[in-house]
């Protein structure tokens, strides 16, 4: 059986209230679980419950963060959420501390993952343009690409074991969206990876 986690980290806001973040959580629901698989969605506006979260982490073995990309990370809701379930989960639920022993602690930082059988996404929005990544031209982001600029996300889920889905971006989503083809684009990319 395929348990998926979704994991919808918008912080809503005035300026943002999360439509296309929420709705690409509900196109990924409504098409895994016509696939059969079981899903359960989490939103930071629900009231967290750490052991529940972490009950949820170790029941799913897929889960996906959609995230705006607020400030080049993930907007500060999620990031709590992040500082209280996952640290919390440091003592098996995710991970055994972080891998090293007490006879070598110099090595194998960050190998104590729990979570080996277990795949993630990220699935991001972003007011950037697509253009803005992969080009040593580009003033901000010196020719690095999305996932180099998300490392710190892909290395909190290696952490844990977990290994990675390839990416999925919705790009110039405030100036010059083009969400009726983001949403064939986000269906297509979850038909090919899950």
């Amino acid at each position: 059986m395929i348990n998926v986690l979704i994991i919808n980290a918008h912080e809503v806001s005035p300026y943002s209230p999360g439509r296309l973040n929420a709705t690409l959580v509900d196109k990924a629901q409504t098409l895994l679980q016509s696939k059969g698989y079981e899903v359960r969605t989490v939103s930071m506006q629900d009231e967290i419950d750490v052991e529940e979260q972490l009950e949820h982490f170790v029941w799913a073995n897929r889960v996906i963060i959609q995230s705006p990309v607020n400030w080049m990370s993930v907007p500060w809701s999620f990031k709590k959420y992040m500082d209280d379930v996952f640290t919390s989960g440091m003592g098996g639920a995710l991970c055994a501390f972080d891998g090293r022993s007490e006879s070598d602690p110099k090595k194998n930082y960050g190998t104590g993952g729990t979570q080996t059988g277990t795949k993630y996404m990220l699935s991001l929005t972003f007011n950037a343009p697509k253009e803005s990544f992969d080009d040593d031209n580009e003033y901000l982001f010196q020719g690095k690409s999305v996932d180099d600029l998300m490392f710190h996300m892909h290395a909190n889920f290696r952490f844990f074991g977990m290994t990675s889905i390839p990416t999925f971006s919705c790009f110039d989503v405030m100036k010059n969206a083009d969400i009726e083809r983001d949403f064939e684009r986000f269906e297509a990319h979850l038909q090919e990876y899950f």
